[in-house]
């Protein structure tokens, strides 16, 4: 088998692990493919991409196409002679880039396929309580996440994990199984599993302000694993209203103590140092939170400077 001559295309600090992992494997990279630059924060400076900026520290053949079928960067793509393509977190491919390869485009996606295509697959798993996810390798087709799988490899969630340990944990497998697809293609010794559908395969939606927002009518476990699962970005939120004054609040740690209790749902009961919020089925204890104008703090430091009524409620 000839040696692999790979381009590989991603955008976030997910990828860059996969990146890293595979030139520090000595395989050839003859081209990296991320996204346009483009304003960002307050200032609407011009921000690099997380790929972008490794890229460029190791001096690595960069393209930043803003569209995909334009001509001049299929000629780039096709110029660089590589015979294999890696996707880790980029954007949905023509088909006239994923076929361009000898030995085909694969992607690694942060679930176990066939649950979790989609945007969010790291914090859809804890939002919906499950116990273990993975990572999958796959060659793409002309859908979203359905090509026919390479490896597949399984971890567990912790009770307590958040997106953000989780997404590492899942990168570092992420890194060994990318590699291992690589030496299986450089082998010749690939063998594939077709995707079957069933109607219980669980979507990674795309996440919106919307689908983030605390809803306190689900049980405490729910708004629990909600909050984890999107902790600590883009961070699950709610209204916090006292009296004449309404707080949009975004909310990045708690913890859920199950008991019994008369308060109204979406309470807030608070003390000099502690803040929880009366659910179902007992309260949701507030751990780390950000008030608009203010940067995340403790609860502890947030009531140093503010105090809530007996009406405090969570909305």
């Amino acid at each position: 088998m000839e040696k692999l001559r790979i381009i590989f295309m991603g955008t976030p600090e997910f990828a860059v692990g996969i990146l890293n992992t595979i030139v520090k494997n000595n395989f050839e990279v003859v081209g990296v493919i991320t996204a346009a630059d483009k304003p960002a924060g307050r200032g609407q400076k011009i921000k690099y991409s997380a790929v972008k900026e490794y890229a460029l520290e190791h001096n690595l053949t960069l393209l930043q196409p803003t569209n995909l079928k334009d001509e001049n960067f299929l000629s780039e793509l096709k110029a660089l002679n590589a015979n294999v393509q890696v996707v880790v977190a980029f954007r949905m491919l023509p088909e006239v880039v994923w076929r361009m390869t000898k030995y085909g485009t694969f992607n690694l996606h942060a679930s176990l396929l066939p649950n979790y295509r989609g945007a969010a697959p790291i914090n859809w798993a804890i939002i919906n309580g499950e116990t273990k996810t993975g990572v999958t390798t796959f060659f793409i087709d002309d859908k979203i996440d359905t090509g026919a799988m390479i490896l597949s490899k399984e971890i567990e969630i912790g009770s307590n994990e958040n997106a953000g340990s989780l997404h590492d944990r899942l990168m570092e497998l992420g890194c060994g199984t990318v590699v291992e697809t690589l030496q299986l293609i450089e082998k010749g010794d690939v063998a594939t599993h077709i995707q079957t559908d069933n109607p219980n395969i669980k979507t990674a939606y795309k996440l919106n302000k919307e689908n983030c927002k605390i809803d306190f009518e689900k049980s405490g476990e729910e708004i629990y694993n909600l909050i984890r699962g999107l902790s600590p970005y883009p961070s699950a939120w709610c209204y916090i209203k006292d009296g004449q004054q309404e707080w949009n609040v975004k909310i990045y740690e708690a913890s859920l103590s199950s008991e019994s209790h008369n308060y109204g749902i979406g309470s807030l009961l608070s003390t000099k140092k502690e803040m929880k919020i009366a659910v179902k089925n007992g309260f949701i204890n507030l751990i780390s939170l950000q008030f608009p104008g203010k940067k995340r703090m403790s609860a502890a430091e947030l009531l140093n400077g503010i105090s809530f009524s007996d009406n405090a409620k969570a909305l």
